[in-house]
């Protein structure tokens, strides 16, 4: 059995989270946080690090005693142009960065569970401690699974968690099947041409097929439960033309967020999408570029996995929310899936905790402590039958 840490080393890990809380970096771009991230497991003596998995990607192996399957924990590594709003004695000091999604907490809950490992091997198998690089625009788990080396990790169960604004603190929230919304950005570019303003008739303005297209791509968002026909179009970003009053505009650009529960009702939606745009363009005649970005599938959960995040929260005295419906937000955690047993609970961060992706948001710091628990817990159920 792994046993569990003692509390002054949960001191430690609230600093580590402190540390890297001060340094977010962007998705691709986490070159200081993966050398923190290396330096630190290291200390935990593992028995193999792998770095630049995937690009900046972390993995640390600890060796059981015995032979058995392996089991891999994965956090992220990456931060968000978001500019923090609070003031912590901790503030990020990368400006217009910061840590609003608590990637740095689920850093130090992992750095915890090498910490464990340290003092108490795995009985059997192997753990796979897997820091990821690139989680927030949906390229890292494809980038590290394409990765020649992942073949090394090979894991049966890949375990992951996220903590969860909304519900009271500690409290394990759980899913089985579909947990997590497929989603892409959508980047749609209209070229026309300029005209002067006093004889707009002389180009081809792509207003009007811009005004449609926000119109029209807003209409495709249904209503109601967060089922197989839930899909929802946000617009994020447009542009038109320059900030001239003499020139009427030749291009456009708007950018919109497609979401939906199932990958197959996103292949529909992408299809219904493009076509009205098309048809937009066509009929001003202008031409046409669409790009997509940030895509990310549907995340399903093995359902054994939830039932031993029941029956570890059970042993842990924490109390459990079985969810009805996904949650709206992607992730690209279920990528692992495909190869592997996997599973995601999510730790509650506070019933009137600032939400995920707020700039005054931080991830608690007691939260270090239930969640590391919770993976060590479900470790021994894995790998010490």
């Amino acid at each position: 059995m792994v046993a569990p840490l003692e509390d002054q080393a949960y001191s430690a890990l609230v600093e580590l989270r402190h540390a890297l809380h001060t340094i977010p970096e962007l998705s691709g771009k986490e070159y200081q946080t993966a050398e923190r991230i290396k330096a630190t497991v290291a200390a935990f003596a593992p028995d193999q690090i792998i770095d630049g998995l995937g690009g900046t990607g972390v993995a640390a192996i600890y060796q059981g005693t015995e032979p058995g399957g392996t089991v891999m924990i994965r956090c992220e590594l990456d931060g968000l142009p978001i500019a923090e709003t609070g003031n912590p004695s901790y503030r990020s000091t990368h400006p217009g960065h910061g840590h609003q999604c608590g990637h740095d907490g689920h850093m130090s809950i992992v750095l915890g569970v090498a910490s464990a490992l340290n003092r108490t091997p795995p009985p059997r198998g192997r753990v796979v401690l897997l820091f990821q690089p690139a989680e927030e625009n949906g390229a890292g788990a494809r980038a590290v699974m394409s990765d020649p080396r992942y073949a090394l990790l090979n894991p049966d169960h890949v375990l992951a968690l996220h903590n969860l604004p909304g519900h009271e603190r500690h409290r394990i929230v759980l899913k089985g099947g579909l947990v997590n919304c497929a989603s892409r950005g959508m980047r749609i570019r209209f070229t026309g041409k300029t005209a002067h303003a006093s004889m707009p008739e002389t180009g081809r303005s792509p207003a009007l097929a811009m005004a449609s297209t926000i119109r029209q791509l807003a209409m495709l968002s249904t209503k109601g439960a967060l089922d197989e026909g839930f899909a929802l179009v946000t617009i994020v970003h447009a542009v038109l033309g320059e900030p001239a009053f003499g020139v009427a505009p030749g291009d456009a650009e708007v950018w919109a967020t497609l979401r939906t529960v199932t990958d197959e009702k996103m292949a529909g939606l992408v299809e219904q999408a493009s076509t009205l745009v098309h048809h937009a363009a066509n009929t001003q005649g202008l031409s046409i570029n669409i790009e997509y970005d940030d895509v990310f599938e549907s995340c399903a959960n093995d359902v054994g996995l939830i039932e031993l995040y029941r029956d570890a929260a059970a042993e842990l005295g924490l109390n459990v929310t079985v969810l009805d419906e996904p949650l709206r937000f992607s992730e690209d955690f279920g990528e692992y899936g495909q190869s592997a047993k996997s599973a995601m609970f999510f730790l509650g961060a506070g019933v009137d905790h600032p939400a995920l992706h707020n700039p005054d948001y931080d991830f608690p710091d007691e939260l270090i402590r239930s969640g590391t628990q919770m993976f060590l817990s479900a470790l021994n159920r894995i790998l010490g039958r």
